[in-house]
Protein backbone atom coordinates (compact mmCIF):
# COMPACT_ATOMS: atom_id res chain seq x y z
CA UNK A 1 0.00 0.00 0.00
CA UNK A 2 1.25 3.36 -1.40
CA UNK A 3 1.11 6.13 1.32
CA UNK A 4 0.57 9.17 0.16
CA UNK A 5 2.05 12.49 1.08
CA UNK A 6 -0.11 15.65 2.63
CA UNK A 7 0.82 18.60 0.09
CA UNK A 8 2.84 21.51 2.30
CA UNK A 9 0.31 24.21 2.25
CA UNK A 10 2.24 27.75 2.73
CA UNK A 11 2.24 29.84 6.32
CA UNK A 12 2.29 33.61 6.00
CA UNK A 13 4.76 33.30 9.25
CA UNK A 14 6.50 30.20 9.35
CA UNK A 15 7.34 31.15 5.62
CA UNK A 16 8.57 34.53 6.68
CA UNK A 17 11.01 33.06 9.44
CA UNK A 18 12.70 30.58 7.16
CA UNK A 19 13.30 33.25 4.69
CA UNK A 20 14.31 35.58 7.24
CA UNK A 21 16.56 32.70 8.15
CA UNK A 22 17.93 31.87 4.70
CA UNK A 23 18.73 35.67 4.01
CA UNK A 24 20.71 36.13 7.07
CA UNK A 25 22.59 32.73 7.17
CA UNK A 26 25.33 34.25 4.74
CA UNK A 27 25.69 37.75 6.91
CA UNK A 28 26.51 35.05 10.01
CA UNK A 29 28.61 33.28 8.41
CA UNK A 30 30.46 36.50 7.34
CA UNK A 31 29.65 39.08 9.72
CA UNK A 32 32.89 40.96 7.81
CA UNK A 33 30.56 41.96 5.45
CA UNK A 34 28.73 44.08 7.83
CA UNK A 35 32.26 45.76 8.73
CA UNK A 36 33.00 46.56 4.95
CA UNK A 37 29.72 48.13 3.83
CA UNK A 38 30.71 50.43 6.14
CA UNK A 39 33.06 52.58 4.57
CA UNK A 40 30.84 54.84 2.89
CA UNK A 41 29.41 56.26 6.06
CA UNK A 42 33.13 56.18 7.64
CA UNK A 43 34.45 58.50 4.69
CA UNK A 44 31.86 60.79 5.60
CA UNK A 45 32.33 60.61 9.07
CA UNK A 46 36.47 61.15 9.04
CA UNK A 47 36.28 62.95 6.49
CA UNK A 48 32.90 65.08 6.08
CA UNK A 49 32.46 65.77 9.94
CA UNK A 50 36.20 67.88 10.30
CA UNK A 51 34.93 70.08 7.59
CA UNK A 52 31.47 70.46 9.02
CA UNK A 53 33.25 70.99 12.67
CA UNK A 54 35.67 74.00 11.50
CA UNK A 55 32.65 75.16 9.83
CA UNK A 56 30.22 75.34 12.42
CA UNK A 57 32.56 76.87 14.58
CA UNK A 58 31.48 74.40 17.63
CA UNK A 59 33.03 71.67 19.75
CA UNK A 60 33.39 68.47 18.17
CA UNK A 61 31.00 66.82 20.68
CA UNK A 62 28.06 69.26 19.36
CA UNK A 63 28.75 69.11 15.73
CA UNK A 64 28.82 64.80 16.31
CA UNK A 65 25.23 65.58 17.82
CA UNK A 66 23.86 67.07 14.73
CA UNK A 67 25.82 64.46 12.49
CA UNK A 68 25.72 61.06 13.96
CA UNK A 69 22.19 60.49 13.26
CA UNK A 70 22.25 61.40 10.32
CA UNK A 71 24.83 59.12 9.12
CA UNK A 72 22.96 56.37 10.32
CA UNK A 73 20.08 57.08 8.57
CA UNK A 74 22.81 57.47 5.70
CA UNK A 75 23.33 53.66 6.67
CA UNK A 76 19.92 53.02 6.06
CA UNK A 77 19.32 54.48 2.88
CA UNK A 78 22.48 53.47 1.04
CA UNK A 79 22.25 49.78 2.36
CA UNK A 80 18.52 48.86 1.80
CA UNK A 81 18.08 50.76 -1.24
CA UNK A 82 20.60 48.92 -2.49
CA UNK A 83 19.65 45.10 -1.17
CA UNK A 84 17.53 44.88 -4.06
CA UNK A 85 20.76 44.15 -6.33
CA UNK A 86 21.12 40.78 -4.63
CA UNK A 87 17.69 39.78 -5.61
CA UNK A 88 18.11 40.98 -9.37
CA UNK A 89 21.31 38.74 -9.01
CA UNK A 90 19.19 35.45 -7.95
CA UNK A 91 16.76 36.37 -11.08
CA UNK A 92 19.40 36.56 -13.34
CA UNK A 93 21.07 32.91 -12.55
CA UNK A 94 17.47 31.01 -11.80
CA UNK A 95 17.83 31.30 -8.06
CA UNK A 96 14.62 33.20 -7.59
CA UNK A 97 12.60 31.10 -10.09
CA UNK A 98 13.35 27.43 -7.87
CA UNK A 99 11.94 29.72 -4.68
CA UNK A 100 8.80 30.56 -6.67
CA UNK A 101 7.72 27.17 -7.39
CA UNK A 102 8.52 26.22 -3.78
CA UNK A 103 5.47 25.81 -1.67
CA UNK A 104 5.86 28.82 0.47
CA UNK A 105 4.05 32.13 0.39
CA UNK A 106 4.49 34.79 -2.31
CA UNK A 107 4.43 37.85 0.50
CA UNK A 108 6.68 35.60 2.83
CA UNK A 109 9.77 35.79 0.22
CA UNK A 110 9.34 39.49 0.45
CA UNK A 111 8.47 39.86 3.65
CA UNK A 112 11.41 37.59 5.30
CA UNK A 113 13.92 39.19 2.92
CA UNK A 114 12.60 42.92 4.17
CA UNK A 115 13.19 42.12 8.02
CA UNK A 116 16.48 40.54 7.25
CA UNK A 117 17.47 44.38 6.93
CA UNK A 118 16.98 45.14 10.57
CA UNK A 119 20.21 43.12 11.46
CA UNK A 120 22.81 45.07 9.79
CA UNK A 121 21.02 48.28 10.18
CA UNK A 122 21.56 47.27 14.09
CA UNK A 123 25.13 46.40 14.49
CA UNK A 124 25.82 48.83 12.04
CA UNK A 125 24.40 51.62 13.92
CA UNK A 126 25.97 50.38 16.86
CA UNK A 127 29.26 50.15 15.26
CA UNK A 128 29.48 54.01 14.27
CA UNK A 129 28.12 55.35 17.73
CA UNK A 130 31.08 53.37 19.64
CA UNK A 131 33.34 54.91 16.83
CA UNK A 132 32.02 58.99 17.61
CA UNK A 133 31.93 58.26 21.36
CA UNK A 134 35.52 59.12 21.67
CA UNK A 135 35.14 62.13 19.75
CA UNK A 136 32.26 63.72 22.56
CA UNK A 137 29.10 61.96 20.81
CA UNK A 138 26.84 61.26 23.43
CA UNK A 139 23.46 59.22 23.09
CA UNK A 140 20.70 59.16 25.48
CA UNK A 141 19.97 55.19 26.13
CA UNK A 142 15.85 54.95 26.08
CA UNK A 143 16.66 57.04 23.18
CA UNK A 144 19.03 54.93 21.08
CA UNK A 145 17.11 51.94 21.16
CA UNK A 146 13.93 54.18 19.89
CA UNK A 147 15.82 55.02 17.51
CA UNK A 148 17.09 51.84 16.03
CA UNK A 149 13.34 50.57 15.82
CA UNK A 150 12.77 53.54 14.01
CA UNK A 151 15.56 53.31 11.94
CA UNK A 152 14.48 49.44 11.61
CA UNK A 153 10.94 49.94 10.36
CA UNK A 154 12.46 52.65 7.55
CA UNK A 155 14.79 50.26 6.43
CA UNK A 156 11.91 47.55 6.05
CA UNK A 157 10.00 49.81 3.99
CA UNK A 158 12.83 50.87 2.18
CA UNK A 159 14.11 47.48 1.60
CA UNK A 160 11.00 46.27 0.54
CA UNK A 161 11.04 49.05 -2.05
CA UNK A 162 14.16 48.25 -3.40
CA UNK A 163 13.12 44.45 -4.08
CA UNK A 164 10.35 45.27 -5.98
CA UNK A 165 12.72 48.17 -8.03
CA UNK A 166 14.39 45.11 -8.73
CA UNK A 167 11.54 42.76 -9.82
CA UNK A 168 10.02 45.18 -11.97
CA UNK A 169 13.14 45.78 -13.63
CA UNK A 170 14.19 41.98 -14.12
CA UNK A 171 17.61 41.50 -15.76
CA UNK A 172 18.29 45.52 -16.23
CA UNK A 173 21.01 46.06 -13.75
CA UNK A 174 21.70 49.20 -15.51
CA UNK A 175 18.09 49.98 -15.02
CA UNK A 176 17.88 49.08 -11.53
CA UNK A 177 20.94 51.29 -10.47
CA UNK A 178 19.93 54.13 -12.87
CA UNK A 179 16.46 54.56 -10.86
CA UNK A 180 18.26 53.88 -7.23
CA UNK A 181 20.67 56.64 -7.99
CA UNK A 182 18.47 59.17 -9.38
CA UNK A 183 16.35 58.55 -5.82
CA UNK A 184 18.91 58.08 -3.28
CA UNK A 185 20.96 61.28 -3.60
CA UNK A 186 18.30 64.43 -4.19
CA UNK A 187 16.43 61.81 -1.10
CA UNK A 188 19.82 62.61 0.64
CA UNK A 189 20.53 66.24 0.00
CA UNK A 190 17.03 67.17 0.59
CA UNK A 191 16.80 65.71 3.95
CA UNK A 192 19.48 68.03 5.73
CA UNK A 193 21.92 65.18 6.79
CA UNK A 194 24.82 66.62 5.45
CA UNK A 195 24.35 69.98 6.11
CA UNK A 196 21.50 72.44 7.34
CA UNK A 197 18.76 73.39 5.11
CA UNK A 198 17.95 76.60 7.24
CA UNK A 199 19.56 78.54 4.77
CA UNK A 200 18.96 77.01 1.58
CA UNK A 201 16.34 78.39 -1.33
CA UNK A 202 12.57 78.33 -0.32
CA UNK A 203 11.55 75.87 -2.92
CA UNK A 204 14.23 73.29 -1.06
CA UNK A 205 13.14 73.74 2.09
CA UNK A 206 9.29 73.03 0.60
CA UNK A 207 10.40 69.85 -1.27
CA UNK A 208 12.31 69.01 2.02
CA UNK A 209 9.33 69.08 4.05
CA UNK A 210 8.07 65.89 2.43
CA UNK A 211 10.87 64.29 2.48
CA UNK A 212 10.14 60.96 4.90
CA UNK A 213 14.06 60.91 4.85
CA UNK A 214 14.43 64.57 6.52
CA UNK A 215 11.80 63.76 9.17
CA UNK A 216 13.35 60.56 9.83
CA UNK A 217 16.94 62.46 10.09
CA UNK A 218 15.12 64.71 12.41
CA UNK A 219 13.75 62.40 14.48
CA UNK A 220 16.88 60.84 15.23
CA UNK A 221 18.17 63.67 16.46
CA UNK A 222 15.79 64.13 18.96
CA UNK A 223 15.76 60.52 20.33
CA UNK A 224 19.54 60.60 20.75
CA UNK A 225 19.42 63.48 22.58
CA UNK A 226 16.67 62.16 24.74
CA UNK A 227 14.58 65.07 23.72
CA UNK A 228 11.03 62.72 23.58
CA UNK A 229 8.72 65.59 23.63
CA UNK A 230 9.91 66.85 20.26
CA UNK A 231 6.80 66.92 17.51
CA UNK A 232 9.96 65.75 15.31
CA UNK A 233 9.61 62.17 16.84
CA UNK A 234 6.18 61.70 15.72
CA UNK A 235 6.61 62.82 12.22
CA UNK A 236 9.52 61.03 11.93
CA UNK A 237 7.35 58.09 12.83
CA UNK A 238 4.65 58.64 10.76
CA UNK A 239 6.89 59.24 7.48
CA UNK A 240 9.14 55.56 8.66
CA UNK A 241 5.71 54.10 8.97
CA UNK A 242 4.32 55.60 5.85
CA UNK A 243 7.40 53.89 4.06
CA UNK A 244 6.84 50.61 5.36
CA UNK A 245 2.94 50.19 4.66
CA UNK A 246 3.72 51.69 0.99
CA UNK A 247 6.74 49.46 0.61
CA UNK A 248 5.34 46.38 2.07
CA UNK A 249 2.11 46.64 -0.22
CA UNK A 250 3.97 47.39 -3.07
CA UNK A 251 6.86 44.73 -2.51
CA UNK A 252 4.26 41.75 -1.73
CA UNK A 253 2.39 42.88 -4.66
CA UNK A 254 5.09 42.80 -7.33
CA UNK A 255 6.26 39.31 -5.97
CA UNK A 256 2.83 37.62 -5.97
CA UNK A 257 3.37 38.73 -9.76
CA UNK A 258 6.19 37.69 -10.30
CA UNK A 259 7.09 34.81 -12.42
Amino acid sequence: MTETTAPVRANVVRDTKNVFVRELRPTLRDPFTLIFSLLQPLVFLGLFAPLLIGQSGQPAGATLQWFVPGVLVMIVLFGTGATGSNLQYEMMTGSHERTLVAPLSRASLLIGRALKEVAPIVVQSIVIVLIAWPFGFRVDPAGLVAGLALLAVFGVGLGALSYALALATKDREWLFWGVQQSLIFPLLILSGMLLPLDAGPEWMRAIAAVNPVNWVVQAERALFAGDFGAIEIAWGWVAALAVAVVGLWVGIRAMRRSS
